[in-house]
């Protein structure tokens, strides 16, 4: 990749200081436009780019993941064009194979691009390198490459075994059959279901997952995104997935993203902290998201919960309840409740969240670090986190270790809620957010500012 479009990825983030100090606020309430998903705009992205045909892609997420893959794709020969003053793309498909045979792509952090990348490149051969940010380095990718390989595929890593940097060269497919741990990462299923019919061309291709598979909403997605390209799956419950031969993408036309159900997650739990009431728009209860179901847990918790086609709306009369519950199918926005439970009636327990670890930073260390800064007693375990909320928060400052989610999701304990007060927090690195929703601290600021008591 140039420096040229290295520089335009990290555009979002030159305007953001070093640190930025949040004050407490003793009601949040008003309407939010969410920016699109990361996960839809992402997948959308490369399916247009795979398909045959023009796609018109509107409300797409403006964030450091998606110029990542829209850089990647331009470098392989795609072209696009954005439509000036919005987020609205039009993308020319390839029709199954990149023009491009050999480049080297820079993949940032963005899980959603790198690993169903890898797996389209290693389907197609050539001559291609991933490589990303340093933690991007971390982030293991080995069941997906071991998968690939296993049919023939040839993907070499540059660097630690397991995890990028990769090299891909053209191999020898034999794709009938392909197997995959799906407890590490459903990003893998994810890459070989859209990788999957530019191998089955001439014979079907069966995905066998091999033990329990984590964050199934995520694969419903991509399920989803398959079919409006065209592409038809049969399954077996998740745990075998079918690819009829012969099928190939077609373009839907046009296709539109909807906004961030991770996003509106931080919004929907000021409504229920403060009392709201709250509302996001762009998603609703047709949402094809499952982080929509972020908002079972918020009831849970005592707050009341509404919604539209295309809103979601939450709001609360008391102090929320303390809640015990899996979150392994909503892992992004379980984090958003870690911090509701500050606000609780007594200790929550967040469980089988194991895949926190090998997110953008390890999750389950990283929050249970800041959430005692907060004055909350913190039990973390290998795949839980328990929270005691503090009798009284404690002014803090919160590290975000580049990761966007961290920084969002502690912007909440500014918040008063019915029986705790917010305090002043401080949040390094806010730069962070610009991996997915880069206006993040000024869309939380007006509400601030409209409601300030």
């Amino acid at each position: 990749m140039t420096n040229q479009s290295k520089q335009k990825i990290k555009h979002a983030k030159k305007h953001y200081p070093k640190f930025i100090d949040l004050h407490p606020v003793a009601v949040c309430r008003g309407i939010v436009k969410l920016p699109g998903s990361k996960s839809i705009s992402n997948r959308t992205l490369l399916l247009a780019a795979l398909a045959k045909g023009t796609t018109v892609i509107h409300d797409l997420l403006a964030s450091d993941d998606t110029l990542v893959m829209l850089m990647a794709l331009k470098q392989l020969g795609i072209n696009w064009e954005q439509a000036e003053g919005t987020q609205n793309y039009t993308v020319h498909g390839c029709d199954g194979r990149f023009p491009t045979h050999q480049a080297d792509l820079f993949m940032g952090n963005a899980g959603t691009a790198i690993r169903p990348l890898t797996a389209a490149l290693a389907a197609m051969g050539g001559d291609y390198t991933l490589h990303g940010v340093a933690r991007m380095h971390e982030r293991p990718i080995g069941d997906l490459v071991e998968a690939l390989n296993a049919i023939g595929t040839r993907i070499a890593y540059t660097g630690v075994a397991g995890y990028p940097p990769l090299h891909i060269h053209r191999g020898q497919l034999h794709a009938q059959q392909m197997s995959v741990r799906g407890n590490v990462s459903s990003q893998f299923l994810t890459a070989l279901l859209m990788a999957s019919p530019l191998m089955a061309r001439d014979q079907p291709v069966s995905i066998n997952v091999i033990g329990d598979l984590i964050s199934k909403p995520y694969i419903e997605i991509t399920l989803n995104l398959l079919q409006r390209f065209g592409i038809s799956v049969e399954r077996d419950g998740w745990q075998s997935f079918i690819i009829p031969a012969g099928q190939n993408y077609q373009s839907p036309g046009t296709i539109h993203v909807e906004g961030d159900a991770s996003s509106a997650s931080y919004f929907l739990a000021a409504g229920a902290i403060t009392g709201g009431p709250m509302r996001v728009e762009g998603v609703g209860k047709n949402s094809i998201q499952g982080d929509v179901r972020f908002v079972e847990a918020l009831a849970q918790m005592g707050a009341n919960i509404t919604m539209g086609d295309n809103w979601i709306e939450v709001s609360s009369n008391g102090v929320l309840k303390a809640i015990d519950a899996d979150f392994n199918h909503i892992p992004d926005a379980a984090m958003t409740i870690a911090i509701a439970a500050l606000y609780a009636d007594g200790p929550s327990t967040l469980r089988n969240i194991a895949s926190w670890r090998v997110k953008e930073t390890d999750r389950l260390s990283a929050m249970a670090t800041e959430l005692r800064k907060l004055g909350a007693t913190v039990e973390e375990g290998e795949d839980y986190l328990r929270v005691t909320p503090p009798a009284a928060m404690q002014p803090a400052t919160i590290d975000t270790y580049d990761d966007h989610r961290m920084a969002m999701c502690f912007s909440l304990a500014s918040l008063d809620g019915a029986a705790l007060r917010g305090t002043t927090v401080r949040i390094n690195d806010p730069q962070c957010v610009a991996k997915t929703f880069p206006d993040y601290f000024d869309v939380f600021a007006k509400l601030a500012e409209q409601t300030l008591l």
